[in-house]
């Protein structure tokens, strides 16, 4: 599985599931939006995640489940274990991995066996992941990996489209790989260890507009168990979660469960199709926050909200315009996906073979 076959399935309402096995992590980057550390405890269990898992079917599964952390490598029978469930079931798994044995000169053959047990592997590389895993040592891994037969891409971060790091990065990987590794580019948010630093989160539109949510389409296993309908580190982490975000419990719930929650709620079908500022105006919902991730999280304190997204949203009708969103959000390819949620100046990169010097228009590339 390519890295632009599975952002290209975002849009797609439960199309994907993330698993956070575990907060644990070696590394102490300075932007890590979970704030991992090898000492945090948060998981959701081993036991758990597995049933869970084992409840997919080959008539109802999630086609990408996304192993995330912390760093999943810590747990790598869990990593093999979940990723032989899944594929059981005809899912597939895609691994996102802070590179932390890539200091030593030879993968770990416990570490090897869960990287080749699963369908997509991504190495996450900024310039605070260098500080503690040189570049070399990434590349000379990611090369083993790929001798391996799996297929890789590369996950980076940075303060955006004119930060000479991204255009550093990006032009050694393709010069090392030969433009045949491609790469997702985003930005640093202020959660976790960045909240005192970084960039603020993007705002909203003006009121009314509409500006849909391709991040609540793919269920989220958080730290505590907990399955949210959205992906900001803000909604994962904050107790308790807005009712119109949660979408259960593993200890309680299957998959099919979960599933249906995701496909079947107004209120969610509305934030993907018109998004939550569209959804709060309409409503006559007063405006909440000052990010639209904020705004997001507040509709499930007004009533009028869950009235109105009833009333366009339920039954057949909504999920056709459900699914007519979804392809909306898909018409662009990867390529578009990335543009909407991702630094848009480097999307192009998504796919393996784009040249960077295309990738980053001169009009907003780095300077």
């Amino acid at each position: 599985m390519e890295l632009g076959e599975l952002v290209g399935r975002r849009p797609f309402p439960a199309a994907g599931l993330l698993l956070g096995l575990t907060r644990r992590c070696p590394l102490s980057c300075a932007h890590c939006s979970t704030g991992s550390s090898l000492t945090a405890r948060e998981e959701p269990g081993a036991g758990r995640l597995l049933d869970f898992v084992g409840s997919f079917t080959e008539e109802n599964r999630p086609d990408v489940v996304m192993l995330t952390g912390g760093e999943p490598l810590l747990l790598p029978a869990l990593v093999a274990e979940l990723s032989t469930r899944a594929r059981a079931a005809g899912s597939r798994t895609a691994l996102l991995s802070g590179m932390f044995f890539a200091r030593s000169r030879d993968i770990p053959p416990p570490l090897l066996r869960a990287i080749t047990g699963v369908d997509h592997f991504s190495a996450s590389l900024d310039a605070h992941h260098e500080r503690e895993v040189p570049r070399s040592d990434v590349f000379r891994a990611v090369h083993r990996i790929r001798a391996a037969g799996v297929p890789v891409s590369f996950h980076l971060a940075g303060t955006g489209a004119d930060d000479p790091y991204l255009a550093d990065i990006t032009r050694d990987i393709e010069e090392e790989f030969g433009g045949r590794v491609p790469s997702l580019v985003n930005e640093v948010r202020p959660f976790g260890r960045a909240a005192s630093w970084a960039a603020p989160a993007r705002t909203g539109p003006e009121a009314g507009a509409a500006s849909p949510c391709a991040m609540a389409a793919w269920p989220v296993v958080a730290f505590d168990g907990t399955v949210l309908a959205c992906c900001n580190q803000d909604t994962v982490d904050r107790r308790p979660a807005p009712a119109h975000l949660r979408l259960g419990h593993i200890a309680t719930d299957d998959w099919a469960t979960v599933r249906r929650r995701a496909l079947e709620s107004p209120v969610l079908r509305m934030i993907r199709t018109v998004g939550p500022a569209h959804l709060a105006a309409r409503s006559g919902a007063s405006s909440h926050g000052a990010s639209y991730c904020d705004g997001c999280r507040a509709l499930g304190s007004d009533a009028r909200v869950a009235a109105e997204a009833g009333s366009v949203a339920a039954g057949a009708p909504g999920a056709l315009l459900d699914l007519a969103a979804a392809h909306r959000g898909a018409a662009q390819g990867p390529v578009g996906v990335v543009r909407r949620h991702g630094c848009a100046a480097y999307a192009p990169l998504v796919l393996a073979g784009a040249p960077v010097t295309d990738a980053v228009p001169a009009a907003e590339g780095p300077r």
